[in-house]
């Protein structure tokens, strides 16, 4: 929203600990990236590698403020290349990937249904959750993924009425909603084994 991150890395920290000791059960917390989106471009007036740079500097303080905090690295970029070109940032940087139980992949959400995100996907070889992937992404390369995330549900819900019985306006924060959309995502990837989470990953 404002061009650049304005929570500083510390307080980050702070927080991610603090859901980690209160609500628990945290299995892994995203660093402050870089998105790679155009429109972020513009609104940064920044290079892609220098999103990047910034994601991976982020992710290296980040683990140096707190080792025991469950922080993922993110892969940032557009193209194929600017992928590949993070993944060698991280490399340079005394990061092995392929050893990270999980890799996030960022800027994806706006064209996932795309024979290029595949592409992109089935080129790297690490263990990958994805970013905001709805079921046509899913349904294009959930075999390359680890993992995945989506708020399509709710905004589903949101345009919806709501489950027989619910007493609210509509199920958007509804977690008998959320699990029903879970189930059916799954039952059109059951031949993938795919992870979309109980609890949220921060």
């Amino acid at each position: 929203m404002h061009g650049a991150w304005r929570t500083s890395s510390a307080s980050y920290v702070d927080a991610v600990r603090l859901y980690a000791h209160e609500i628990g059960n945290l299995e892994w917390a995203a660093p402050q990236d870089w998105m790679c989106e155009p429109m972020m471009l513009a609104k940064t007036g920044l290079t892609v590698r220098q999103h990047q740079e910034r994601t991976v500097a982020n992710f290296l303080e980040l683990r140096a403020l707190a080792p025991r905090l469950p922080f993922i690295p993110v892969l940032q970029g557009w193209e194929l290349a600017d992928y590949l070109r993070c993944v060698e940032m991280y490399d340079c940087a005394g990061v092995d990937l392929r050893a990270e139980s999980l890799v996030g992949l960022g800027s994806v959400c706006r064209r996932q249904s795309t024979d290029e995100i595949r592409e992109t996907l089935s080129g790297l070889g690490l263990r990958l959750h994805g970013f905001g992937v709805k079921t046509a992404g899913l349904a294009l390369y959930a075999e390359h993924l680890s993992s995945a995330d989506s708020m399509a549900w709710s905004y589903d819900a949101r345009r919806s009425a709501p489950i027989a019985g619910h007493t609210h306006k509509n199920c958007a924060n509804c977690l008998p909603w959320a699990l029903a959309w879970r189930e059916r995502v799954l039952a059109r990837t059951d031949e993938v084994q795919i992870s979309l989470p109980l609890r949220r990953a921060s």
